[in-house]
């Protein structure tokens, strides 16, 4: 059996120049851990983002003209995806950028032959939660006391999961 070629990213709803979708590299990981930083009140520290790269995760940047705005980092196995982590810097949020990294997730699932896409999102992210909803994410489940917050305390998660139908 051949390896399929990636699928081409679209570029069809962008600007000439604007924005661009490329593979994470590992000189890319203080970079981004300074956007998870910003946007998060308990971000992941670099050392995840280095393990998620030689771990074989599939990483994505989204860059301007300026650079790196935004990332997103899954898994794959067993028919499945994983979202972990995606994030646009704040003053970025709200113009589409991470519909567009999700959106390129769920193509290189649907190109890993993924039957579904699972991830968690905090209760209180009701903007995340709007943009998966539309997506067509379903919540599934809650994971009691998965986040940490404030005071030492922990945040449920809400499961949401995705069904790739397939292009036949």
């Amino acid at each position: 059996m051949s390896a399929q070629p990636r699928p081409e990213i679209d570029r069809s709803s962008q600007p000439p120049g604007r924005l661009r979708l490329r593979n994470m590299r590992l000189e890319d990981v203080p970079r981004v851990a300074s956007i998870d930083a910003d946007a998060y009140e308990f971000p992941w520290s670099a050392g995840i983002f280095t393990d998620c790269l030689r771990a074989g995760y599939s990483a994505m940047v989204l860059e301007d003209d300026l650079g790196i705005i935004g990332y997103s980092v899954f898994s794959a196995a067993a028919h499945e995806a994983h979202l972990l982590n995606v994030c646009v810097v704040p003053q970025r949020q709200g113009e589409g950028c991470g519909r567009r990294l999700v959106k390129r997730v769920l193509d290189l699932a649907r190109w890993q032959r993924c039957e579904r896409v699972f991830l968690e999102v905090r209760p209180t992210n009701t903007h995340a939660i709007a943009l998966y909803h539309d997506l067509g994410f379903n919540e599934i489940a809650a994971r009691p006391r998965y986040y940490p917050a404030r005071g030492g305390e922990r945040e449920d998660a809400v499961v949401m999961a995705l069904e790739l139908l397939s292009p036949e």
